[in-house]
């Protein structure tokens, strides 16, 4: 411990020193009249990949190309080096014959982490290896932060958190995971427009946290002298879009939930809801298997993936369980015998589940949820779609057809992950107040995560709605999956962080 504690100590010296000899580096630059920050632009004629997979159009050919210097090789005559752009990286080969002896002993000054562009003939090396034969070299930006040694790179969880920026420079698989998030986004949004969505924006502040069952970050508008709410989801306004006529709407974007960080939670964070009049929650589940195995198959090749040394398998179908079901065969307890909340109530203490509220006050389908995610949740490891809900907590839903003490709602799970909600969402604005009138009392027992009445969206219910299907799929643990990765800080470019030293 003792080692380790003087090692840090040294290296946080060293880095120190280093500092000192780039601003040192800098000042010479400057006072010699070749400041880098004084370039403004690059007129850069082709990036790494392109020189790379173009080679045989472009061999012998002058290209102009630019990036950060990541490694430098040879002392005398001739030196190799390696420049990273957004595609990748490119050798160049700097010959005192071709550039003259004054850029060559520029550039060996030059640090790692510091940025050129360099101009010069494309060619092939002894060994094969695409490069450039410099014959302009031009610093483009002076780096005052060393990277760090790039055998280790950036390995602490926290500090690569927090400077995402150079956790992406050294760790290249951490690039590749933001590149693949990108084509998840693209390909989602590709797949609805092809099926007819219109993608739209609704507010993220708003005078209701409304839409979910979730804690709200709260905020004061100066102006109207009133608090408002960063949303906690986007479910209310879309839905005053499909009373409004737009029969196939969804929007990507951000919520906000005041709650826990963990490797699954994040307070800010990525989902897309969509909806479509006139189709219900069995269409729901077509559209969510279809359109991730779609995703999947387009940017990893397969629509089989391995997680935590499992193989999960996309391809839909879906198995289809219900919750009664899914607590009778992982619980052993069958709730189709159990009659009323206080034979539930007796289950609830025997098992120890707790609850935001007083015993007495909680009921059966309550007592049957929290069973599921006791014991039921984290054995859905294949794509499971757990269907029909208990009524009382999904207060959006319509009922389900042959059994009012349910409703027709899905969440689908993946490796034992929630990763999408959906419903057959309820238009009727008489039994909808009733709804948010229940949810009222909730608040008032202490459930401070409960549905806030919107009076704005009970108008446009009244207005008319008709069958509606509905969807939110959590992006950030969509692409969790994807790409294999294990926390979902993991796949936010940057994550929320407490400040150091609070």
């Amino acid at each position: 411990m003792l080692e380790d504690e003087m090692n840090t100590q040294e290296l946080e010296a060293q880095y120190s020193e280093q500092e000192a000899l780039r601003r040192e580096k800098l000042v010479e630059l400057q006072n010699q009249g070749k400041d880098p920050f004084d370039v403004y632009k690059v007129e850069r004629t082709h990036t790494s990949k392109e020189v790379i997979d173009n080679f045989e159009e472009l061999e012998g050919k002058t290209v102009t190309v630019a990036g950060r210097i990541m490694s430098k090789r040879g002392q005398g005559k001739v030196v190799f080096s390696d420049i990273h752009d957004r595609d990748g990286k490119i050798q160049l080969f700097i010959k005192v014959d071709l550039v003259g002896e004054e850029t060559l002993k520029a550039y060996k000054t030059y640090d790692l982490g510091d940025f050129v562009a360099v101009t010069g003939e494309v060619f092939k090396t002894k060994t094969g290896e695409v490069s450039i034969k410099a014959s302009s070299i031009l610093l483009t930006c002076k780096a005052l932060k060393p990277l760090p040694e790039k055998f280790h790179g950036l390995k602490d969880p926290d500090l690569r958190y927090r400077q995402r920026e150079v956790d992406i420079i050294t760790n290249p698989e951490v690039k590749d995971t933001f590149l693949k998030r990108t084509k998840i986004i693209k390909a989602i949004r590709e797949y609805l427009d092809n099926r007819g969505f219109l993608e739209v924006d609704t507010p993220i502040l708003a005078t209701i946290a409304g839409g979910a069952a979730a804690r709200p970050f709260i905020t004061h508008h100066n102006t109207f002298d009133i608090d408002m709410y960063l949303r906690i989801a986007p479910e209310l306004y879309l839905k005053r879009l499909i009373v409004a006529g737009f029969e196939k709407v969804y929007e990507m974007g951000k919520n906000f939930r005041n709650e826990g960080v963990s490797i699954r939670h994040n307070p800010e964070f990525t989902s897309i809801e969509l909806y479509e009049a006139y189709s219900d929650y069995n269409d729901m589940m077509e559209i969510t298997e279809n359109m991730i195995a779609y995703v999947c198959e387009k940017v990893n090749g397969t629509t089989k993936i391995m997680y935590e040394g499992t193989e999960i398998d996309l391809t839909p179908p879906w198995r289809r369980l219900t919750m009664v079901d899914a607590v009778k065969e992982y619980a052993g307890i069958d709730f189709n015998t159990i009659a009323s909340d206080e034979e539930a109530q007796a289950i609830a203490k025997e098992k120890n589940l707790e609850f935001p509220k007083a015993l007495d006050k909680v009921t059966k389908g309550e007592v049957l949820n929290m069973l599921f995610e006791e014991y039921g949740e984290s054995n859905l490891i294949q794509p499971t779609f757990l269907i029909d809900y208990p009524v009382e907590i999904s207060p959006l839903t319509k009922k389900k057809r042959g059994n009012e003490a349910f409703t027709e709602r899905f969440e689908g799970f993946i490796f034992g992950r929630e990763v999408c909600n959906a419903y057959s969402e309820l238009n009727d604005p008489i039994v909808q107040r009733q709804r948010f009138e229940q949810q009222a009392k909730e608040r008032e027992y202490g459930d401070d995560e409960a549905y806030m009445m919107d009076e704005e969206f009970m108008s446009a219910l009244e207005t008319g709605m008709p069958p509606t299907g509905g969807l939110g799929i959590g992006i950030d643990r969509m692409i969790m999956f994807l790409t294999g990765s294990s926390s979902i800080r993991d796949v936010i470019l940057f994550p929320t962080m407490k400040p150091i030293n609070k």
